[in-house]
């Protein structure tokens, strides 16, 4: 073999395993999904409202909007830090004002007053990508002035093709947000009054947020595409109840042991390549925003 033909083979081995690096994130390393044993939809859940749009069939729960009503679910029980997690498949094509979610709230506890962390999709058109939104708030005011801190990415799949796994690891010192056990956002506590430690339940929903979803409101749900499909499964909590004992510990956000178990180096360089190729929105960067409001910025 010539040494041309060589260096030219060579090229090629470092052009392709450069570029197909770059559309997947480095391994973490840590895979805490791997720690949770997947649980049914019965064992621990139930339909909030619109029991009507909610199916339940080989272990994969469907739920869908249209233009009579969308659908949501709600945890049995309270917790007060844990993992949870759940795999998700998003409805293809024209989705604009259609919000498709997983999080964590205690507004039924404290109706204008109450905590959440959010992982919500913002409903797109036909040429865009979704967006993935997480949003952290505390003692919401419930008359529209929530204090939000949302960071927004896009993903490096499609979501709509298949299911992948998204999380929400909460423990007293720090939020995770991860996709396929990678980390794109951590919330860290930096104060009691920017950090929310009430219990809260589980939650998952489909319904139209045509007023703000989709580019601040630009484009509407358009029900000549309905109906909108939510499918949820391999549903996995490991938390600590509210009611459970105090000595409880949620599942550690890195590998460390003997309660040292923040993000390695590997997790956080993982989440550094998501945040340098698939943020798209940070609120600590928004010059609209008042700052003296997020002072964790």
């Amino acid at each position: 073999m010539s040494s041309y033909y060589f260096l030219f083979l060579l090229s090629l081995f470092f052009f392709f395993s450069f570029t197909s690096s770059q559309n997947y994130p480095p391994s973490p390393g840590y895979f805490p999904s791997n720690q949770v044993q997947s649980i049914g939809f019965y064992q621990l859940f139930r339909n909030r409202w619109g029991s009507q749009h909610q199916k339940v069939d080989q272990k994969t729960l469907t739920i869908w909007l249209d233009s009579s009503s969308g659908s949501g679910f709600k945890s049995l029980h309270r917790y007060r830090s844990g993992y949870f997690g759940v795999a998700i498949k998003l409805h293809p094509g024209y989705t604009a004002g259609v919000i498709t979610s997983f999080y964590l709230s205690n507004n039924e506890d404290y109706p204008g007053n109450h905590d959440e962390i959010d992982i919500e999709f913002l409903g797109t058109t036909w040429d865009k990508p979704y967006v993935l939104q997480t949003n952290v708030f505390m003692r919401g005011s419930g008359d529209g002035n929530i204090i939000g801190r949302e960071m927004r990415f896009h993903l490096w799949f499609d979501p709509t093709q298949d299911f992948h796994s998204y999380a929400i690891l909460w423990t007293p010192e720090e939020i995770i947000f991860l996709v396929d056990d990678v980390p794109i956002r951590r919330y860290e506590r930096k104060s009691d009054t920017t950090f929310p430690v009430r219990p809260m339940w589980v939650y998952g929903s489909i319904w139209d947020a045509s007023s703000w979803a989709t580019e601040d409101g630009k484009y509407k749900a358009d029900y000549k595409y309905q109906p909108f499909i939510g499918r949820y499964k391999n549903f996995k909590l490991s938390g600590c109840a509210a009611e459970g004992a105090a000595s409880c510990r949620p599942l550690n956000s890195g590998p460390g042991g003997g309660g040292r178990g923040r993000m390695s180096q590997q997790q956080e360089k993982a989440m550094e390549w998501v945040q340098n190729n698939y943020l798209v929105y940070n609120y600590c960067h928004d010059p609209r925003r008042d700052h003296t409001l997020t002072p964790e910025c």
